[in-house]
């Protein structure tokens, strides 16, 4: 039982979690939300195979993703109309099937090169296939897109998914199947090798491994799983345009994996969660939003750039040792002007955003229940002088938080001596 629980613990946690939050959380806004950070996953995830795993930076991964989406849609409309006689739960499958058909022949034209060249030729593809959209209406359905109903006959579950909760269940159910398939795709050898040929391509060519071949394997199957993505979204919005395959899906995948840090299997998952979370909630705040992704992107290439199952990662052996008291203190001394650092700089942001967008730029702006005039010299002189307080502490607490680890390592280090 014990080697049971260690072993599959991990995901019948999921299963549980993912069966009982829309029971605690029942308003249609967390239901809307669940279910696109269930198809956010499986789509970062997917991008992790190429960049985590094979090493290769795409700038254009959204392709297999819209082409997967594309091809679902055409499919429910067949499947609605008594032509294709598929149950809806397994019409992810055309997705998968068709961003797999995609990424076999973009793999082997792009795998050829590889660093910045293979980036140059995914960016070069991506922007083909965007340019196209809007040349192949019968396809992509020109600028109105391509919509259809999901409340079908033929389903396998008896679902008709006209409610949102059954919608969630079916995404949930292929998030995790997904993401268990994805987990054991790098216990395989061809995992192993797509490790190799990322770390050190000359020497796995070496030994005897193509490695173009093994690029366009892992590439192909990154976009398989974006293609079942794309079907999912397909299923959850009931339309689908030319922005799916758009730099700003490739964009927005990237950020994803990299905040959530590409050098762990989980991380795509955290950085899926967070990212669209964010991207759901500013977005209806603030038209800002874009500029704090910026900043939230930017951040973490400078100070965290392993994302954050790298920060997680990083504190294991400290929990392990039972040190963590000890950085605890540093870190709730960093928060502080972090904090004031932050509200700082959004002040100056919000007030600028207001300037330059608001219809009415003489009103009032509030921010934090404080109405004030953006115009206002003590707006301004408030803004800056709290990031510029809060970066000087700031800078004086990422040394305190330096020498905290310093200590922790020294200790752990002469544990282990």
């Amino acid at each position: 039982m014990l080697l049971f629980m260690r072993r599959y613990g991990i995901w019948l946690a999921a299963v549980i979690v993912c069966v009982v939050l829309p029971y605690i959380f029942t308003s249609r806004l967390s239901l809307t939300l669940f279910c696109q950070m269930g198809i956010a996953l499986i789509f970062a995830l997917s991008y992790n195979m190429l960049l985590g795993q094979g090493g290769m930076l795409s700038f254009g991964h959204a392709v297999f993703y819209g082409i997967g989406g594309f091809l679902a849609m055409h499919a429910l409309n067949k499947i609605s109309g008594g032509t294709l006689p598929l149950p809806i739960e397994l019409l992810p499958l055309v997705g998968g099937l068709g961003g797999l058909a995609a990424g076999i022949v973009f793999g082997w034209l792009s795998t050829e090169r590889s660093g910045t060249t293979f980036a140059l030729i995914s960016l070069g593809i991506g922007e083909l296939i965007a340019a196209s959209a809007l040349m192949l209406p019968s396809f992509f359905g020109g600028e109105e897109g391509i919509s259809a109903n999901r409340m079908v006959q033929t389903t396998l579950t008896g679902f008709r998914f006209g409610k949102q909760i059954e919608v969630y269940f079916l995404i949930a159910f292929w998030a995790i199947v997904s993401a268990a398939l994805m987990y054991l795709h790098t216990k395989t050898p061809l995992g192993r090798v797509a490790n190799a040929v990322r770390d050190n391509p000359e020497r796995a060519a070496f030994i005897g491994y193509n490695t173009r071949a093994v690029r366009t394997l892992q590439f192909s199957l990154s976009a398989f799983f974006a293609g079942i993505a794309g079907g999912l979204f397909a299923i959850n919005y009931e339309i689908i345009t030319a922005e799916t395959v758009g730099a700003l899906a490739s964009g927005s995948v990237l950020m994803m994996t990299y905040v959530g840090g590409v050098g762990h299997f989980f991380g795509p998952i955290l950085g899926a969660i967070l990212v669209t979370f964010m991207q759901v909630s500013l977005a209806g705040i603030t038209h800002a939003w874009l500029l704090y992704f910026g900043l939230l992107f930017v951040g973490m290439v400078l100070w965290a750039p392993t994302g954050m199952a790298g920060i997680i990662m990083m504190h294991e052996p400290v929990w392990k040792a039972g040190l963590m008291k000890r950085l605890l203190p540093s870190y709730l001394l960093i928060a502080l002007p972090s904090l004031v650092m932050f509200v700082g700089v959004m002040i100056l942001v919000e007030i600028n955003y207001h300037l330059s967008l608001s219809i009415n730029p003489e009103a009032a702006l509030q921010l934090f229940g404080i109405r004030f005039k953006a115009q206002s010299p003590v707006a301004w002189s408030t803004a800056i002088l709290l990031a510029a307080i809060g970066f000087v502490f700031f800078r004086a607490a990422k040394r305190k938080v330096s020498r905290s680890w310093d200590e922790v390592t020294q200790t752990m280090k002469g544990g282990a001596v």
